[in-house]
């Protein structure tokens, strides 16, 4: 049951109506993570104005959502792991991106040292080390797309414990992380 009120789009206060219709209009679904946040308008839009100009930036859809899976993953949050594997789908990700995501591992070389410094910024609490920097560095990123995934990790952070805190319902299939390791 969740411990945070869930906001009724048809009901809500003029500025979470508002932005609830955005979400509507731009999903054709109000995820309940969005419809909780609603009852601050603040905290609503917030999360939508952080995710909306990540979205504009250099890494791709694909990646942040891996970096989301990873987040998760380390946050043990069910609601953001669902609902990123199937935002991460609808990115682009194939079945075995999905499931290696979630472990900060990748197909791709370039993408799977994003996500080991993804790792390394949750594990240390962003104090990483010189190392860390570097092997990234050497994948080919600069340091505007470092700072991009450090973004996309407080972001990503701020939606787990959201969820966590309020035990959002699911509204993503689950998934079962027992399988795929």
């Amino acid at each position: 049951m969740p411990r945070l009120t869930v906001v009724d789009p048809a009901t809500a206060e003029p500025q979470a109506r508002a932005l609830l219709g955005k979400v509507e209009r731009a999903l054709g679904v109000t995820p309940n993570m969005m419809k909780a946040m609603a009852s601050s308008p603040a905290v609503l839009d917030a999360y939508l104005s952080f995710s909306g100009a990540l979205s504009k930036g250099r890494l791709p859809a694909a990646v942040q959502e891996q970096i989301a899976l990873v987040t998760a993953v380390a946050n043990e949050c069910g609601y953001c792991l669902a609902a990123h594997t199937v935002l991460g789908a609808r990115a682009g990700l194939s079945e075995e991106d999905l499931v290696s995501g979630r472990h900060a591992r990748a197909t791709d070389p370039k993408v799977e040292a994003a996500l080991r410094f993804t790792l390394a910024v949750i594990s240390t609490k962003g104090f990483v080390s010189d190392d860390d920097l570097a092997a990234v560095r050497a994948a080919g990123y600069d340091d505007g797309e470092i700072g991009e995934i450090v973004a996309a990790v407080a972001l990503n952070t701020f939606t787990n414990y959201f969820n966590s805190v309020g035990e959002t319902q699911l509204d993503f299939p689950a998934i079962d992380t027992t399988i795929g390791h």
